[in-house]
């Protein structure tokens, strides 16, 4: 509860004001001004003699309002500077603390014992200046911590300006190109100047990339990543160099894992029947059972013609030879196509014809609609449509089936990744092998209402 509201203040202030006008105006008209001026126009009092009777001054309004000005002016600027003298004060006070905060220094705080709204509002900047300088102090901490994991971090950082010069580097980075030390102030350009042709063809360019480099005697595989942004209002780029070739390494030795396994489970799916049929004939020939040997050696030859097909889709992903890329109307082509896949054509065919090796994006084809007819959906609803995308052709194979989840959408392109019993894994991996040969790049989606799209966008024309 304040004792004295600045309200509370100006109306003691205007009231007393009131009041000392008032005695003044009543001295100066009724008393003791008049008198005094009586008594002064009388002159001295002579010993023996009665004074000479005065009558007393009567002043109009105009002159009385004149002398109480003259009277009350003073004394009111006196009385208006002690009101505003200590408000003024604390406005200086303020004027100073938010200069200081707008420099950043949170450390000035006001002392005061006031009890009115200038007093709560002094408390609430005091306050204001505790959280700030608690804030500034925990932002330091962690600005510290994060310091310390991105210095310490095995990948090579290096934060740039628009002019190209290096504003903070890791240790990593000082390592990896400057033996050590420092790289502030330098320009980027001139520090990559001296390494190898691979890095420098990364760095020059403004998307991510993976090369392989020799340093200190051995080859190491590098993955840059570099993202544009804005610090403090101005364009930075930062780029991070990180080393892949152990974990390069632990995916190849995973991956083979995988082949040995996949191959392993397939060969074991034809050489036990094949051996157990092998048996079973030879016991059949033991016994004169001739009539039931062309059945087992039909079997055998089944397994034979399954085994060698299963071989032959690994070495075809294994020696995927380089496209052979042409012009290509894509009218007979779709017609060639309808020759070897059942497909309804989605729309009209771009005027502008596809660049891309033909029996490779063919092969592409038939295994996307035929994993679009195993799909389970209707066989009228799987579509292929071709679309013109500026310098590109994109490629749509769409179906109505039950889709795929998040989790097969997201290793459906990887090798040796099936959800069929008897999959080996390669379709779509294959797909995505070829495109990317021809500068392209393939995509699946779920499509609204049930089932699946696959996208190839592949280039329109030669690099």
């Amino acid at each position: 509860m304040k004792r004295f509201s600045l309200e509370g203040r100006m109306t003691l202030v205007v009231a007393g004001s009131a009041i000392v006008g008032a005695l003044v105006f009543a001295g100066i008209t009724v008393w003791p001004f008049p008198q005094a001026v009586a008594w002064l126009r009388a002159g001295p009092t002579v010993k023996g003699k009665a004074p000479t009777p005065v009558a007393l001054e009567h002043f109009d309004t105009g002159t009385a309002i004149v002398i109480c000005l003259l009277v009350l002016l003073p004394l009111a600027a006196w009385m208006a500077h002690m009101l505003v003298e200590p408000m003024r004060r604390i406005l200086r006070a303020l004027e100073s603390a938010v200069a200081s905060y707008r420099d950043g220094d949170y450390s000035m705080s006001i002392g005061t014992e006031r009890e009115d709204e200038l007093g709560d509002l002094i408390r609430m900047h005091n306050q204001l200046g505790t959280i700030l300088r608690e804030q500034r102090q925990n932002l330091a901490q962690r600005e510290l911590l994060l310091d310390t994991v991105v210095q310490n971090t095995p990948v090579a950082l290096i934060l740039t300006d628009a002019m190209g010069k290096v504003t903070y580097a890791n240790i990593a980075a000082r390592h990896l190109f400057n033996e050590g030390r420092t790289l502030a102030g330098l320009d980027f350009d001139e520090v990559v100047a001296s390494m190898p042709e691979t890095l420098r063809a990364a760095a020059a360019t403004e998307e991510d990339a993976l090369f392989t480099v020799e340093l200190e005697g051995s080859e190491e595989t590098f993955h840059l990543s570099q993202r544009g942004f804005r610090l403090q209002g101005r364009p930075h780029r930062l780029r991070l160099y990180r080393r892949m070739t152990r974990e390069l390494s632990r995916q190849e030795v995973h991956t083979w894992k995988r082949v040995i396994r996949v191959i392993s489970h397939e060969l074991n799916n034809s050489l036990a029947p094949i051996s157990s049929l092998s048996h079973s004939g030879a016991e059949l020939a033991r016994r004169g059972d001739l009539e039931r040997l062309p059945g087992v050696f039909a079997s055998i030859g089944d397994r034979a013609r399954h085994l060698h097909g299963f071989i032959s889709g690994y070495a075809s992903f294994a020696k995927l030879p380089t496209p052979q890329c042409r012009i290509v109307p894509w009218k007979p082509f779709l017609d060639g196509l309808a020759l070897h896949a059942t497909f309804r054509l989605d729309g009209a065919l771009p005027d502008q014809p596809g660049w891309f090796d033909p029996t490779q994006v063919e092969q592409v084809l038939i295994n996307l609609i035929k994993n679009a007819h195993e799909a389970g959906g209707e066989a009228s609803e799987v579509t292929v449509a071709v679309r013109a995308m500026g310098r590109e052709s994109l490629i749509l194979v769409e179906d109505r089936g039950p889709g795929m989840s998040d989790t097969v959408l997201a290793q459906a392109l990887l090798p040796f990744y099936s959800t069929k019993r008897s999959g080996t894994g390669l379709g779509l991996a294959l797909a995505r092998e070829i495109s990317e040969a021809h500068g392209g790049r393939i995509s699946l989606a779920n499509r609204e209402g049930g089932g699946l799209r696959v996208s190839m966008l592949l280039p329109s024309g030669p690099p």
